[in-house]
């Protein structure tokens, strides 16, 4: 919950992605340590911790668009 991490559906663990708001432009690098989301249906990839979700300012909406690319791949 604290730390700068996220789920994903197929993403290997370990994965570091950068994360943007779409609306907002600000960004975060997380790292994949879960699986999920699955509420939703397939409308929503990633699901952020709540420090995570903080820094990109979508703690207070919940859901926002967002653009997800990988940076680092897991090892």
């Amino acid at each position: 919950m604290r730390q700068l991490t996220a789920a994903h559906r197929s993403l290997p663990l370990g994965t570091k992605v950068q994360v943007t708001n779409l609306r907002t432009g600000q960004h975060v690098v997380v790292r994949i340590n879960d699986r999920g989301p699955y509420e939703g249906g397939k409308r929503r990839i990633i699901d952020l911790s709540e420090a995570a979700a903080k820094r990109v300012g979508v703690l207070d909406r919940g859901i926002e668009w967002v653009q997800v690319v990988v940076v680092e791949n897991a090892s």
